[in-house]
């Protein structure tokens, strides 16, 4: 798993939404936020289609490193 630092945003795809339809689409790249608690109980702190961060099973996502580019694209577009 990549580290989740509390500097540098994180990002991940969403694989799996099984209960959470309405919040989370499946091959959607979503920001993940620095939870060390969260990741503690196997969970990931995302911002989601509602605009705010909720805890998701962290088996819905795989982080992914993307390019500095995308990455300011993806922030500037939430």
């Amino acid at each position: 798993m990549i580290p989740l630092t509390a500097t540098e945003p994180r990002f991940a795809i969403c694989i799996a939404n099984t209960d959470y339809p309405a919040a989370l689409e499946v091959r959607k790249i979503y920001q993940v936020l620095p939870d060390a608690a969260a990741a503690r109980h196997q969970y990931l702190r995302i911002i989601d289609e509602s605009g705010e961060d909720y805890l998701y099973p962290a088996a819905y996502f795989v982080l992914v490193d993307l390019p500095k580019e995308v990455q300011e694209a993806l922030l500037k577009a939430a």
